[in-house]
């Protein structure tokens, strides 16, 4: 008799190896959604463990202050009010947050996520780096443990904690998106080893703390681009620690000032050739302040700056970078281009000041 089929096979049969190809795809497939559901478990747990361990510490940070202004030709001062983020990093109430958020502040009111609320007291800002340490009075507050942004990798899992438009202790999360980019300070100087990250961020996230998966906290989110999407940038946590000892310490972090205007230019190639100068740019001298270090050491409007010290100077950035706290009061050489002629001036930087106008 003939059975329909293939050989050997009888009509409803089913095959073995059918059999186990299907059982094996089940298993296969479940095997899979297990280990998304895995996957998934641990990329929130992560996140969660992270949010637990930190969120007691981050804070609210309500400022007023005033602005002066016109009015029908009458002078006023309109009061003007603002909220952010900060982070506590000290049992005692010492708090990280962002210079542009408490700079000239007239009152601070810090808000905990247990509900308590403290009156701030500005230690000091420093607007080259826009950070700030503000403290509240009070024992066992709960810290943050502050990480290494020195080994932090592109990739890397962090987690953003705030308080945008109000809406305290927002969470998000996302991957450095970058490192070791520069940003503008509102003082006009960069600030270097930016961290960039697609945390998303908002009006009221300054101040508050990129975290990674161990809870610790590698950068002070600071800046986001508008109206570009994921584009959001961290100050790194160990600079973050230099700037709050410092300002801590003296309530000011010290850097050098000269008194002059000056603008990144190129060097006509044969200056650069007949000094056989190591540099194709230097900072072109477009003012000089009145009895400022830049005037009693003769620098005239005209000079390019090439060198500090033993400092090749390429560009303003240079030249602020280069003028530290160990330059304050020391007599330093500047190395200038006048008419042609490469010659050295003695000068000898005084401390300082910044003043500057926050964004809200």
């Amino acid at each position: 008799m003939f059975w329909p089929g293939r050989f050997g096979e009888r009509p409803g049969s089913i095959r073995k190896e059918e059999t186990m190809n299907d059982n094996t795809q089940k298993l296969r497939s479940v095997d899979a959604q297990n280990g998304d559901d895995q996957i998934l478990d641990a990329y929130s747990q992560s996140v969660s463990q992270a949010v637990e361990a930190v969120s007691p510490a981050v804070v609210k940070i309500d400022i007023r202050k005033r602005e002066a202004g016109h009015w029908d030709g009458a002078r006023f001062q309109p009061q003007v009010q603002g909220s952010s983020s900060g982070f506590i990093f000290t049992s005692d109430g010492f708090i990280l947050t962002n210079s542009h958020v408490v700079h000239k502040a007239e009152h601070i009111d810090v808000s905990l996520l247990d509900g308590r609320h403290f009156e701030g007291q500005l230690i000091g800002d420093d607007p080259h780096t826009d950070l700030a340490v503000v403290r509240i009075h009070g024992v066992s507050f709960n810290t943050v443990r502050l990480g290494d942004s020195q080994n932090l990798k592109v990739g890397q899992l962090v987690i953003a904690i705030g308080n945008p438009y109000g809406f305290q202790c927002t969470v998000t999360a996302g991957v450095v998106s970058a490192l070791g980019r520069s940003l503008r300070s509102h003082s006009g100087r960069l600030i270097n080893h930016v961290i960039q990250t697609d945390a998303a961020l908002n009006p009221g996230n300054s101040g508050g703390p990129l975290v990674n998966s161990r809870g610790e906290v590698i950068g002070v989110n600071t800046a986001i681009i508008l109206p570009a999407q994921g584009i959001c940038f961290a100050i790194p946590v160990n600079t973050a620690k230099f700037i709050a000892g410092s300002l801590i310490k003296d309530g000011r972090v010290r850097r050098g000032y000269l008194g002059l205007g000056g603008q990144d230019v190129v060097l006509p190639k044969g200056i650069v050739h007949i000094h056989n100068l190591p540099v194709e740019s230097g900072v072109l001298v477009i003012s000089v302040e009145p009895r400022s270090p830049a005037d009693e050491a003769g620098l005239n409007e005209g000079d390019v700056i090439i060198g500090l010290d033993d400092k090749m100077i390429k560009s303003m950035d240079d030249l602020h970078q280069n003028l530290t706290e160990d330059k304050v009061g020391r007599r330093c050489v500047l190395a200038v281009i006048r008419q042609f002629e490469k010659g050295n001036l003695a000068i000898i930087p005084s401390e300082a000041h910044v003043e500057f106008t926050p964004g809200r």
